[in-house]
């Protein structure tokens, strides 16, 4: 995937968003090749050729494996689990067994970095299923791309690299998430230093992984991502949804903006004024056991949904709702004409500042709470 433009829409990953990115065995080599589970379990599903051979396979019953899809081809000389490779999601699952594959088929001195190391840290990308296998090994100035496999000589700290749960090296999250950036711009940058400060890394860490970058290319997109990064964005699309509204360029951008609601902490994704921007997921709306977060029956989401916005509503706030497809091309113009009007509007009848009691309340619930995922 080259540098990201909000242009044409990559496919929505919202239901694909919780699939399983840290892939395990499940016990589906055959009986036979039993002596093969240890290996699978231990890289996350994968094996060489090399390691079977080694195991006392001999090539006749690798081809046998093959043949029966009880292994998978992935790149030359690496295989994985057949069921497991079955049952993984093209968002997350696929390219990371990608990735794990392409990294056991090269010499032990690349590491996994940009997307791949994304990938493997869990972190979001906003269509992984466009991404390059991303490796990187210590030297001077050199890339190239080839197969599909983008190749990066570049210098890292020792802190930077680190070793996953299944063996496979990578680059730390400061230095994946301004990596990304350099490579995909500013906004693909904004939605990894939002995931890296939500999950602890401080933003001195994200500036002290792009200060040895001065004059490599992009650097100028990841000064801006480092410093627009709110660790409150909670999601991909939040992300998106603070970008879009920040270009409407009505005022500061308030994120998780916190609400008593019929006596209960309510947040809102984004607000500005007296106006508040709700992002809408399919994600919301999608089963959890089919990779959403719906806990209950849809049409009770959907109803919650609905009485929440009649709440947010009668407490003097103008509400517009956002959803995956409004971030891209044509359709990113008409949303922002749409929510420029819709702002207006609550202006008009609220005022462009948020009401004093509101603003109190804020404060009072966020030195109580924090964030909405610590409210309990």
């Amino acid at each position: 995937m080259g540098r990201l433009v909000r242009g044409a829409a990559p496919a929505c990953p919202q239901a694909g968003a919780r699939a399983v990115c840290r892939v395990s065995v499940r016990g589906t080599v055959p009986l036979m090749y039993a002596r093969l589970a240890q290996v699978l379990a231990s890289q996350g599903g994968l094996v060489t050729r090399t390691q079977a051979l080694d195991r006392g396979l001999p090539p006749s019953r690798i081809k046998q494996l093959l043949d029966t899809g009880a292994l998978v081809w992935m790149v030359r000389g690496v295989y994985a689990d057949g069921e497991l490779h079955a049952g993984l999601d093209e968002f997350r699952g696929l390219p990371l067994l990608r990735v794990r594959a392409t990294l056991l088929a090269k010499h032990h001195s690349w590491v996994l970095s940009h997307d791949s190391a994304a990938l493997e840290l869990g972190m979001p990308l906003i269509d992984p299923r466009a991404s390059l296998v991303h490796l990187t090994r210590p030297g001077f100035g050199a890339a190239w791309t080839r197969a599909g496999v983008a190749h990066h000589y570049g210098r890292f700290a020792a802190g930077e690299l680190q070793t996953s749960e299944t063996g496979y090296r990578h680059l730390s999250i400061a230095r994946t998430a301004v990596d990304i950036a350099r490579e995909h711009g500013e906004l693909a940058g904004l939605v990894a230093c939002d995931w890296s400060l939500r999950h602890g890394v401080e933003r001195r860490a994200l500036i002290e992984a792009y200060l040895p970058m001065s004059h490599w290319p992009g650097v100028i997109d990841v000064r801006a991502a480092v410093e627009r990064a709110d660790p409150r964005a909670e999601s991909v699309a939040e992300t998106l949804g603070r970008d879009l509204v920040e270009e409407l360029g009505v005022g500061g951008v308030d994120v998780q903006f916190p609400l008593l609601l019929e006596g209960r902490p309510v947040w809102g994704d984004l607000r500005v004024g007296n106006h508040v921007f709700e992002v809408q997921g399919k994600v919301k709306y999608t089963p959890s056991g089919s990779g959403g977060v719906a806990e209950r029956p849809i049409t009770e989401v959907v109803w919650e949904e609905k009485k929440r916005s009649r709440l947010i509503r009668a407490e003097g706030l103008g509400l517009s709702e956002i959803i995956y497809q409004d971030f891209w091309g044509d359709r990113r113009a008409a949303a922002l004409r749409r929510l420029r009007a819709e702002y207006d509007v609550s202006c008009d009848r609220f005022g462009a500042d948020l009401h004093p009691r509101l603003a109190i309340q804020a404060a009072e619930l966020r030195a109580r709470f924090g964030r909405r995922d610590r409210a309990g």
